[in-house]
């Protein structure tokens, strides 16, 4: 089995393929949380940062288990504190992170911080060893179309099928 990080390097390879809206990846962001202890700063950090065609920032956040499991509530979670710290960062991490990038995105683009969204990429379609029963299925959709205005939920078994089926249409 691969490691989380051998399947974001793999990931890193055809992300912007797979989401034409982005133009950019950013690896590894360094954000600030004032509010875990308010009397100190303390760094957190996003893996996967995306930038689209007008400078938005949105995060991927990538585990690794089998679904559907307790762990998924946490990378929402997980998800959902990189967002909120990010748009408390405002206008000051935009300015830090355009400063940061500055090279790496078209001239005169800037990065925005507003209502980022999340990208959580999770296990397989299987649960030890065979496919998802109709109620776990049926459990999972209502998980990603509860959370669908701040994250889209999928699977890494449906990121390959996208490159997949973007292979054989770029193909034809």
């Amino acid at each position: 089995m691969w490691s989380e990080d051998e399947w974001q390097q793999l990931m890193l390879s055809f992300l912007l393929l797979l989401f034409p809206k982005y133009i950019k990846v950013l690896e590894n962001n360094t954000i600030h949380d004032y509010y875990s202890d308010p009397t100190k700063k303390t760094d957190r950090y996003i893996d996967i940062g995306l930038i689209d065609t007008n400078g938005n920032l949105d995060v991927i956040e990538a585990i690794v288990f089998r679904l559907p499991t307790s762990e998924l509530s946490g990378s929402i979670m997980q998800a959902e504190k990189y967002l909120f710290h990010l748009s408390k960062w405002g206008v000051k991490g935009e300015k830090k992170l355009t400063t940061k990038y500055a090279n790496d995105l078209p001239p005169g683009m800037k990065i925005r911080i507003s209502n980022p969204k999340a990208i959580i990429i999770v296990g397989r379609d299987q649960i030890g060893g065979a496919n998802m029963t109709d109620s776990q299925l049926l459990d999972f959709e209502i998980i990603k179309r509860k959370y669908a205005n701040m994250m889209d939920i999928i699977t890494y078994d449906d990121l390959l099928r996208r490159l997949n089926n973007t292979i054989i249409a770029l193909g034809s």
